[in-house]
């Protein structure tokens, strides 16, 4: 198969009807988990007594790359069970097997999309509240993880406009709902933290 076979297999499968609004909702409730748990990982590694820079990395990079995973073949499970009653319906329909046809093909092809991107949501999450660590090393902990916080709820507030936006209503209104959703977290888990 061409290069141009398979990029328009991949817009075939993006202009279907179904595939934009399911991929959106993934990925959205993914990255919205992914942002919590990383916020989690800060307080306990970066706002503790003794923080780490390099227990800091690794908990995010194993924690964005674990949860890629979990969410990616969950989604991958669940989307191929959508798709194969889809397909059977289609297929008592046509009184005919889809499997090796242009039909079965596509219909693989979005379980593969679909999963992809919500096995890259975490690690976009992971990568972006990362990097300040990345940049400012062993002594600037603490003001890494002020960054990473900040850039949690940034990330949570681009969530949150995206889907108001694509929901029609007001996008600054729902981004600041996730951000003020992830500032109470925030808030409740660095008191537990505070308290053990």
């Amino acid at each position: 198969m061409t290069e141009e076979d398979w990029s328009e297999r991949i817009r075939t499968v993006l202009r279907a009807p179904e595939t934009g609004p399911t991929m959106r909702r993934f990925f959205v409730n993914t990255i919205f988990d992914s942002t919590f748990v990383i916020l989690g990982i800060l307080i306990a590694s970066a706002f503790g007594p003794d923080p780490n820079v390099r227990i800091v990395i690794a908990t995010i990079i194993t924690s964005s790359v674990a949860l890629g995973i979990s969410t990616g073949v969950s989604v991958h499970e669940a989307e191929t069970m959508e798709q194969a009653l889809r397909m059977k319906e289609m297929e008592r329909a046509m009184l005919r097997s889809l499997e090796d046809t242009r039909i079965g093909r596509t219909s693989q092809l979005t379980i593969l999309i679909i999963s992809g991107v919500n096995f890259l949501a975490p690690l976009v999450a992971g990568l972006i509240t990362l990097t300040p660590f990345l940049i400012l090393g062993e002594g600037g902990v603490r003001t890494a993880a002020i960054i990473s916080v900040g850039l949690a709820m940034l990330i949570l507030f681009v969530v949150g406009a995206m889907m108001g936006r694509s929901g029609g209503r007001n996008p600054w209104k729902q981004g600041g709902r996730m951000a003020i959703a992830g500032i109470g977290a925030f808030i409740i888990c660095y008191w537990i933290e505070s308290l053990l």
